[in-house]
């Protein structure tokens, strides 16, 4: 039995589902099993806060209808939580026991069993304390269960049809600064628009981290030279400064996921 079946496999086991559906290729393959397996009684519901950009939250929507999945949304509150906001190197933990604390009520009232997430084999290997605040609360992981990394989750997303299978990775905006500065919905809108901005001019793959006043271009290595060569650089910062930063810089080392993570080395 492939991986593919030994997923199909688990959502047979089950009568209903309700998937915390980002809009990521993870949670959205998750979504496209779950629905050809059980048709109308899997529901994906997507946390609406201020650290998910408008564009991801257009995307995840877009992704749902043409899955054919019921879709819903539901907002979060994880910015009303100090220990959240000031940004400790568990932020994680407290962001997704906010998103399981609503979605497990939700499911229970809608007579869900099963409240499935996108976590991969792949995350199960970095630091992501927010796969403890699942477990807690009784979260199931369909893709760590068969042991499905990431790039079996885009070979088998291609085989399945869907066209977002190289979609690059967007975690939440929070991600973008470095343990123990604080989170403000001002700080998470100037990094969405930094980042926003970088993509209509045709760079996908980057990140905009923030570091006080000063924001922090991460594009991937090879992508370094084309951007200096092929940008209107002073354009670029007075658009940033526009944004809210006082300082513009380029990452010479290039953008790896989990980069803000070296610290805790």
């Amino acid at each position: 039995m492939n991986k593919l079946e030994q997923l199909q496999g688990i959502f047979q086991s089950m009568n209903k589902a309700l998937i915390a559906y980002s809009g990521g290729i993870d949670s959205t393959l998750v979504a496209k099993v779950a629905w050809d397996v059980l048709g109308d009684s899997a529901l994906a519901v997507t946390a609406v806060s201020p650290s998910l950009l408008p564009e991801d939250l257009e995307d995840a929507r877009v992704q749902a209808a043409v899955i054919g999945i019921a879709h819903e949304e539901v907002e979060t509150q994880e910015m009303a939580n100090p220990n959240y906001t000031s940004n400790p190197v568990n932020r994680c933990y407290f962001c997704k026991s906010e998103l399981h604390d609503t979605l497990k009520p939700l499911a229970l009232e809608r007579g869900y069993p099963y409240v499935v997430d996108g976590v991969n084999a792949d995350d199960l290997q970095d630091y992501r304390p927010g796969i403890q605040a699942a477990k807690e609360r009784g979260v199931r992981s369909p893709l760590a269960e068969v042991g499905i990394t990431k790039a079996e989750v885009r070979q088998i997303a291609q085989q399945l049809g869907l066209p977002w299978w190289d979609k690059p990775a967007q975690p939440c905006l929070s991600s973008r600064f470095p343990y123990g500065e604080e989170i403000t919905v001002a700080k998470l809108q100037r990094v969405g628009r930094g980042e926003r901005y970088l993509r209509q001019l045709g760079w996908s793959n980057l990140r905009v981290r923030s570091a006080g006043d000063t924001a922090r271009i991460e594009l991937p290595p090879e992508a370094i030279k084309d951007f200096i060569t092929t940008t209107d650089l002073p354009v670029l910062v007075a658009a940033f400064k526009d944004f809210g930063f006082l300082y513009v810089t380029l990452d010479l080392e290039g953008y790896f996921s989990g980069k803000l993570n070296q610290v805790l080395a």
